[in-house]
């Protein structure tokens, strides 16, 4: 995702992510950072550029802060990929683009000016944009201009390389044939957006889901743009995935380390149909939602077992216009050729 950062405008590109909040870029001076192409984000380069007092509230509402010698608030944040950011909370001008053709400014934006990061992140990103529903992320900051919706349109494995789409406001309802809505459940912590999953149907078997660390009922699924695979509990995974391979002839071979089923890519074998049943919303995955090529032998399931935890990832959501609604409380779902979108 494109943004801008400072005055005068800094050209950024970061990973949207709607599991986290704070929105960050790597800056200068820089202890230590991930290589990136583009350029580091200057602060003292930019007018408009404040750090945030300890004694602010922003940064007494955010987690794991602390104070430095100058009484600034400094900031950590990490992922369940281990990746992690520290550096000086700040407030900046965001600019976004508009359809309109005229770039909306954002004074006093909340974001994290990392100066010490590491992690999985590749050479096209320089750090993260948190879209989740916790105080300090960017539709928090943004709520009275952009109504609290949003939405974005991931492209598939094969676009590599091209920035994937998304909308504020107006621009973000989903609506017209083939829309599908569920309700977003209110939960702790309010970072995430929790869903309800009531059953997954592989080919002509339905599983019906028994719910998760956060829950059985309502609330038992995270939907989140940060994850690759679609993580479920072990004993729901193994019915899933016993469900997939009684219906795929071809031969199982042993991919790489964390990716349970996969099979030989030179075999021609048809996927099996499935669906995503959320309350209210059916979603009916494509061939490039449920299988990767992760090599050029191996073909692999993108659903994983972990533990108790249920997160539907990004590749599950690809070619599909996803809306969030968070006054509606709902989250919208349409098959769409993301490439034309």
């Amino acid at each position: 995702m494109k943004i801008s950062l400072g005055t005068p405008r800094f050209d950024i590109v970061a990973i949207a992510d709607t599991g986290s909040d704070l929105s960050w870029t790597q800056c200068k001076p820089c202890s230590q950072c991930f290589k990136q192409d583009a350029p580091f984000f200057d602060p003292s380069k930019s007018s408009t550029y404040r750090k945030i007092s300890c004694s602010a509230s922003q940064c007494i509402d955010l987690e794991r802060t602390s104070c430095s010698t100058d009484h600034s608030c400094q900031y950590a944040v990490s992922y369940g990929d281990s990746s992690f950011s520290d550096g000086d909370l700040a407030a900046d001008t965001l600019t976004l683009a508009s359809t309109t053709g005229r770039p909306v400014a954002f004074p006093k934006t909340v974001i994290g000016c990392g100066t010490f990061n590491g992690g999985t992140f590749d050479e096209k990103t320089s750090g993260i944009i948190g879209l989740g529903g916790g105080q300090v992320s960017l539709i928090s900051q943004l709520r009275t201009s952009v109504a609290g919706k949003f939405s974005y349109c991931l492209l598939p494995i094969s676009q590599a390389g091209n920035s994937s789409k998304i909308n504020f406001g107006s621009n973000a309802i989903v609506s017209g044939p083939g829309v599908v809505s569920t309700p977003l459940v209110k939960k702790s912590p309010d970072t995430f957006y929790f869903l309800t999953l009531e059953a997954i149907t592989v080919g002509t078997k339905r599983i019906k889901f028994t719910g998760s660390s956060l829950g059985s009922e309502e609330g038992n699924i995270i939907i989140d743009s940060g994850t690759t695979l679609t993580l479920l509990p072990s004993d729901f995974y193994s019915e899933v995935e016993s469900a997939m391979t009684s219906q795929i002839s071809a031969k199982r071979i042993e991919g790489p380390e964390g990716l349970s089923l996969c099979y030989n890519a030179k075999d021609e074998f048809k996927i099996p149909d499935v669906t995503v049943h959320f309350t209210n919303a059916d979603v009916k995955l494509k061939p490039l939602n449920t299988f990767i090529r992760v090599s050029d032998t191996a073909i692999c399931f993108t659903f994983n077992p972990l533990d108790d935890v249920a997160i539907y990832g990004n590749l599950s959501q690809m070619d599909f216009l996803i809306g969030y609604d968070t006054q509606k409380q709902t989250v919208s779902f349409k098959p769409t050729d993301c490439s034309k979108n």
